[in-house]
């Protein structure tokens, strides 16, 4: 099955990436000034399920069996 594309050349994405590094657009971004503003922005990443508790809980999983890994590795 052919992988549609975007119709963006390797050259186009060179160019794009160099225009946007000159723009630097990431510089005048103003972000939120209210405090009800800053508020809605902290809170992104609980409402988009990056610090939900479905994912903390994955996470301590995660560390918890690196923990074990490099405890038996120590032991070796």
């Amino acid at each position: 099955m052919k992988r549609k594309t975007s119709g963006w050349t390797q050259e186009r994405r060179v160019r794009q990436a160099a225009l946007i590094e000159q723009w630097r657009p990431w510089e005048k971004s103003p972000g939120p000034k209210t405090p009800e503003g800053k508020d809605q922005s902290a809170a992104n990443a609980y409402k988009h399920g990056l610090r939900s508790t479905e994912w903390l809980e994955e996470q301590r999983r995660v560390n918890a069996i690196i923990r074990r890994s490099k405890e038996a590795l120590e032991r070796v």
